[in-house]
C-alpha cells in the first residue's frame, strides 16, 4: 500500500526522500546490492525477491569457437555486463590471452557494461547515447560498414542489433554468452508477499525479462496483466529503467508509474526519488 501521509512527511522531515517506502526489488540475486543500497540511503525499507537468474549456457561450444577466432573480428559488441563476466570467464577457461583482443574495436551498451569492461583491462570505444539497442545500431551505423563483428548476449534478446547491422551488409556472428530464467524459488516468497496486506509501494523492473519473469512467477499470462494489478498489486508504482521495459511492461497491461530518464541503475533510483518527493 501506499505510504501514509505522516510517514511522507517524517521522510521529507529526516532529509530521506524514501523513508516510509517499501520497494521490492527483482533483481538477480548477485546484482540487487547496487539497487538496493541506493535506494536504502534515500530511507527505502527493501524486499529482494529476484525475478531473474542467471545461468551458463547449456552449450559453451559457440562461444568457445567464436572466442577461439578472435583475429577474424574488427568489432565486438557487448550488451550487459552479465555477458562481459561470462565471456571473460570463458577467456580464461581457454587460457586466451587478453592479448588477443587488443585488435578489437569494442562497444559497450551503457556505463555499467563499460566498467565491467575496463575492469578487465580492455578499452571500450563506443558506448551509445542510450542505453539501448537502437542506439547501438545508430553509433556503429558509419563505423562497421564492411567490418565482421561478433555480439555476444543472452540466449534470449532482442534481434535489433543483428538485423538492423544486416541490413548494412555487416556479417555479425551472434552468441549466446549466458541464459536467464526464471528463478522457482522466488514463486511463493512473491506470491506471499503480494498477499501479506503490506503490498510493496514500489516495484522495480530493470529488463523486459524481469516482466516477464515478474509475471510468470505469479502465474499469470499476458492477458492477465490488467486484472493482476487490480488484484494482487493494488496501491503499487511500478518502476521502469526505460523504454524497451517500460514497453513491456505495458504489453502485459500493466502500467508504467516511473520511467528512469537515463537507462541505468543510479537513473532508476533518481526516478523513483523524484516520483516520490513530488507526493511530498
Amino acid at each position: 500500500m501506499k505510504a501514509s501521509k505522516k510517514s511522507r512527511t517524517a521522510g521529507r522531515m529526516s532529509g530521506l526522500p524514501l523513508r516510509g517506502i517499501r520497494v521490492l526489488v527483482g533483481r538477480a540475486r548477485h546484482q540487487a546490492s547496487a539497487l538496493s543500497s541506493g535506494l536504502r540511503e534515500q530511507g527505502a525499507s527493501i524486499l529482494e525477491i529476484p525475478f531473474i537468474e542467471i545461468r551458463k549456457p547449456k552449450l559453451h561450444g559457440p562461444l568457445d569457437r567464436a572466442l577461439q577466432s578472435l583475429s577474424e573480428y574488427d568489432w565486438l559488441i557487448l550488451t550487459s555486463a552479465n555477458g562481459v563476466e561470462a565471456l571473460w570467464e570463458r577467456l580464461g577457461k581457454l587460457r586466451i590471452s587478453a592479448r588477443n583482443l587488443k585488435h578489437l574495436k569494442i562497444a559497450a551498451i551503457g556505463p555499467a557494461t563499460k566498467r565491467a569492461i575496463e575492469d578487465h583491462g580492455a578499452k571500450v570505444d563506443v558506448v551509445p547515447k542510450e542505453y539501448v539497442a537502437e542506439s547501438v545500431v545508430s553509433s556503429l551505423r558509419r563505423r562497421v560498414k564492411g567490418k565482421r563483428v561478433l555480439l555476444a548476449r543472452a540466449r534470449v534478446a532482442r534481434d535489433v542489433i543483428p538485423r538492423e547491422l544486416g541490413k548494412m551488409g555487416v556479417h555479425v556472428d551472434v552468441v549466446e554468452a549466458y541464459e536467464t530464467v526464471i528463478p522457482r524459488s522466488s514463486r511463493e516468497r512473491l506470491r506471499a508477499a503480494l498477499k501479506s496486506g503490506n503490498n510493496p509501494s514500489v516495484i522495480t523492473f530493470t529488463s523486459s525479462s524481469t516482466v516477464k519473469n515478474f509475471v510468470a512467477l505469479l502465474g499469470k499470462g499476458r492477458a492477465g496483466g490488467r486484472a493482476l494489478f487490480k488484484k494482487q498489486l493494488a496501491g503499487a508504482r511500478l518502476a521502469s529503467i526505460g523504454p524497451v521495459t517500460s514497453s513491456t511492461l505495458r504489453g502485459f497491461g500493466l502500467p508504467v508509474d516511473i520511467e528512469a530518464r537515463e537507462y541505468t541503475i543510479p537513473g532508476l533510483i533518481e526516478a523513483i526519488v523524484a516520483h516520490q518527493t513530488k507526493l511530498l
